[in-house]
């Protein structure tokens, strides 16, 4: 069975999180690095928040739940992370940086968000969706598309565990299956 990494294990949860599987593919799916510049929408329990700032120069991680930042805040803590700030606010009603690299999108409606990710994000920077079912994956590319983004592709991560044994070698009746669809557009840079 998988094993978080260390880190992870430590991490408080409260709302749901976005795991690991799914970090990795947005973090390199969107090509940020030490010098980006993030946002975060859906804070939850702050794990995507976390990751990102160990990576990252800056990130700014929106909720419009202040229990849900406090447990955040909590994680931020426990890592000593001071290039992570957690801000309750609506961000369907805009988000307060610009020129942002990314703009990941974990809550409810977020083609709602889609907008203000336009606006914050920098000429090539990266949106990312993070949605549990195909119909928020339509309304999510269909917006993206009015908006004018470009690159649009979805992908799932499905991660299936082996049983290596000296018998023989096979698939494990265990994984981590279906948790979302990841959606990545860029910002076009005449915009």
């Amino acid at each position: 069975m998988f094993i978080y990494p260390s880190m992870y294990r430590k991490l408080k949860r409260g709302p749901q999180v976005i795991l690991p599987k799914d970090i990795g593919i947005i973090i390199s799916y969107s090509g940020i690095g030490k010098d980006s510049i993030c946002a975060d929408a859906g804070t939850g329990s702050g794990w995507l928040a976390v990751s990102l700032a160990r990576i990252c120069r800056q990130v700014y991680s929106y909720d419009t739940r202040s229990d849900f930042i406090a447990i955040a805040e909590k994680n931020r803590a426990m890592l000593g992370l001071a290039n992570l700030e957690f801000i309750n606010r609506d961000v369907t009603k805009g988000i307060l940086q610009k020129d942002l690299d990314l703009v990941a999108l974990d809550m409810p409606g977020s083609e709602k968000a889609l907008s203000s990710a336009r606006k914050a994000l920098k000429p090539g920077g990266v949106v990312a969706g993070y949605l549990p079912h195909t119909e928020q994956v339509s309304k999510f590319v269909a917006r993206l598309e009015k908006l004018g983004f470009w690159d649009i592709h979805t992908v799932e991560v499905i991660v299936r565990d082996f049983m290596v044994r000296s018998e023989g070698t096979r698939p494990s009746t265990k994984g981590i299956w279906h948790t979302a669809y990841l959606v990545f557009a860029k910002k076009s840079q005449s915009i």
